[in-house]
């Protein structure tokens, strides 16, 4: 194995490249892009941790007159067009600008911080009040701004008027590179000021971008394409570069060819198949893509120990909430749907990429949407289906392991959540009184509320068995050693000196659940799950119960 230098968690392209980090060339994105330089404004829309910061930071550092990047730069694919790096190597005044921190739980709290993002950006320029060039009515706007005491009317045309005196000062028309452009809109409909945000950044963006003449262009990043008419109103000669079309995919995420030459400068090619089933999936435009977050992630855990196992590092960059609300929004009729996902499977629906914010949660349809425009779902590519579908739908599926293992996650909180706030006392007191035929007719309700994955096998049971009994003041033990092997689920009465011993059968038939249940039973006594709680609990019950699908038969001994 050859240990490489990572860069995990680095998004700036310069330090990238000075300190001498392990980088994948993406710079053909800045010839894609100029290709349609008469273009004023480009929208580039992909799921989080897909490389849309590090690619803005790298045309921050081409295109920016203020610096000389040709050390940067060389040995890279761009650098070979000698005449394209001639005609716009730092030789255009350029903004990167980034709303990644605009949050907060009411709306002052945001604004100040989308204040405070301006004026950070208002003192990369503070050469601008030396300038002979601008007029002093400007500079006295550039102060309040740097000083933090900016009138909201300044605060909305703040990025036009950088825009201008750039202009005037550089006597060039101005790049503006502006990344995470929908996170406070975003952060606005989480916390329940959407209204009063969107007002600033539709002030902010439409007198930056609209009808300009001192911008050459604009570049903009995103996870979702919000409507138009909502943030871009009156926005001339805009294009939008998505997942679902597009002719930058290969610049945003891994491809294969991307991956197959990193694990082989590791030399760990026989990590592929891992690298494929947990981080590969993805289809943008017609590329197949990994995520480059988790790729990385992973290649640093093998260099640091080669028999690490393959993590979900995706899931801990975000609180995955939006699968949460989705659950909790659509409720029963999307349950089919999921556990036809969380098998494998597909389902089919109408993709709709202009979306606005405060509409997300109004209807089902959007939501499934959210999760394929956020990576959560990816696209089936159509030779991979059966037959041909109905105009403007699509075929979604979970693209990967990771993915995978997200849902399950999130749906075993749910389950758990939701078995929380319903009254299982005849469950319990079936438990306790050794009633089995009470506590087959109450597992059974649950079951058929459960979204059950897996196709159904025993470990969706394990879940299901340990969560009827959280929250519940019990002790419960999974898949803990007892006796002579591990018993599935044991509960625990403390305070009543009882113990129940649970082990689960997976029934491949209807008619095999008797046979099943007696099984679990005769496992129980062979293997002496019970036998270590007989003396220190006055009563000890063992059950064994057998699955089929969303059945269920419990046994006592």
């Amino acid at each position: 194995m050859v240990n490489l230098n990572l860069p995990v968690g680095v998004s700036d392209f310069e330090r990238i490249r000075e300190n001498g980090y392990y980088y994948i060339d993406k710079s053909g994105m800045i010839t894609e892009i100029l290709k349609t330089e008469s273009t004023a404004v480009t929208l580039i829309t992909r799921p989080r941790r897909f490389g849309k910061t590090l690619g803005m930071s790298m045309m921050s550092s081409f295109f920016d007159i203020r610096k000389d990047s040709r050390t940067l730069f060389e040995g890279l694919e761009i650098f070979n067009d000698r005449v394209l790096c001639s005609k716009w190597m730092n030789q255009y005044p350029t903004i990167f600008l980034s709303f990644k921190d605009v949050d907060g739980l009411s709306f002052a709290s945001a604004y100040n911080m989308l204040s405070a993002t301006v004026t950070d950006l208002y003192k990369e320029h503070l050469y601008l009040l030396d300038s002979d060039k601008i007029n002093l009515y400007d500079k006295k706007i550039i102060g309040r701004i740097v000083e933090g005491k900016a009138s909201v009317t300044e605060v909305k045309k703040s990025l036009e008027l950088l825009i201008e005196v750039m202009r005037v000062h550089y006597g060039k028309p101005v790049i503006l590179l502006l990344d995470e452009y929908d996170v406070p809109v975003a952060k606005a409909s989480n916390h329940g000021y959407y209204a009063e945000m969107l007002e600033v950044i539709e002030a902010l963006m439409s007198t930056a971008l609209k009808d300009n003449t001192s911008l050459r262009f604009a570049v903009l990043t995103g996870c979702l394409k919000i409507a138009k008419e909502s943030i871009f109103t009156g926005t001339n000669n805009f294009v939008s570069d998505t997942i679902v079309s597009s002719r930058l995919n290969e610049y945003f995420g891994f491809t294969h060819c991307d991956v197959e030459k990193l694990l082989q400068d590791a030399d760990l090619m026989d990590q592929a198949d891992n690298m494929k089933v947990w981080y590969d999936g993805y289809h943008f435009g017609d590329f197949d893509v990994y995520c480059p977050w988790d790729v990385m992630n992973y290649l640093r855990d093998l260099q640091r120990d080669p028999l690490a196992n393959p993590a979900s590092y995706w899931k801990n960059t975000s609180d995955n909430a939006i699968i949460r609300s989705f659950i909790d929004y659509a409720g029963s009729s999307i349950t089919g749907k999921l556990e036809n996902l969380m098998a494998g499977g597909y389902i089919v629906q109408k993709i709709e990429e202009n979306l606005t914010y405060d509409y997300l949660h109004s209807s089902e349809d959007n939501l499934w949407n959210i999760l394929y425009l956020t990576g959560y779902l990816t696209r089936v590519r159509n030779r991979d289906l059966a037959e041909p579908l109905s105009d403007g739908m699509s075929a979604l599926m979970i693209p990967n392991a990771e993915v995978r293992e997200i849902f399950e996650t999130t749906v075993q909180k749910w389950f758990s959540d939701t078995t929380q706030t319903l009254d299982r006392k005849m469950l319990f007191h079936a438990v306790w009184d050794g009633n089995s035929d009470v506590l087959t007719a109450e597992m059974n309700k649950l079951l058929r509320m459960t979204i059950s994955y897996h196709d159904y096998k025993e470990d969706f049971y394990h879940a299901f068995l340990a969560g009827i009994f959280a929250g519940a003041g019990y002790m419960v033990e999974s898949n803990k050693e007892h006796g002579e092997g591990r018993s599935d689920v044991v509960v625990i009465d403390s305070r009543g000196g009882r113990v129940a011993v649970f082990e689960a059968k997976y029934s491949k038939a209807l008619d095999r659940m008797s046979a099943d249940c007696k099984e679990a039973l005769i496992q129980i006594d062979d293997r002496m799950y019970a036998k270590e709680f007989e003396e220190s609990s006055d009563q000890v019950y063992c059950y064994g119960i057998s699955f089929f699908k969303k059945r269920c038969l419990v046994m006592k001994k």
